[in-house]
């Protein structure tokens, strides 16, 4: 019996995603979600930029959190606890959808939709905050809804 394996805590990765120019509601939504999945000891994965990723990586953070940023390029928010530089610029959306054993979206444009179509593409659960109304994204109606069913249902 190997006691290192045994004994480590095998954390959730939850990918927060949305548009790096976000406002008002969805930054709001975002800091909440970061500070919700600290508290549930998830890891927050992003893409490590600005809006809604910087506003959910900063109420991780805040939270006594990991958060690991999947980077366009090699450098990343204040927030990040890890940094993985990719260098890929969009490329990176399907290896940040597919680390994720959740997704939550919240708001986003066109960079946002297509982590969700990859995530969906890999059977991966989303859950949406006032983000794209497609099939196979759950829809939630607040940040505390969207944290329990990602780490419930994941």
């Amino acid at each position: 019996m190997n006691t290192i394996t045994d004994e480590r805590k095998v954390r959730k990765q939850i990918a927060v995603i949305g548009g790096s120019r976000a406002e008002g509601q969805d930054l709001i939504n975002a800091e909440q979600v970061g500070m919700l999945l600290a508290k549930e000891d998830a890891i927050l994965l992003s893409g490590g930029r600005g809006g809604v990723m910087e506003a959910s990586c900063r109420g991780a953070s805040n939270a006594g959190g990991i958060v690991a940023g999947i980077v366009p390029g090699s450098e990343g928010n204040p927030y990040l606890t890890i940094i993985i530089k990719t260098r890929m610029d969009n490329a990176r959306n399907v290896i940040l959808a597919g680390s994720a054993d959740a997704v939550i979206a919240i708001g986003g444009e066109y960079g946002t939709l297509s982590e969700i179509a990859y995530a969906l593409l890999l059977g991966i659960p989303v859950f949406g905050i006032l983000t794209w109304d497609i099939p196979g994204v759950t829809a939630c109606d607040s940040p505390d809804e969207a944290v329990r069913l990602a780490i419930s249902e994941s």
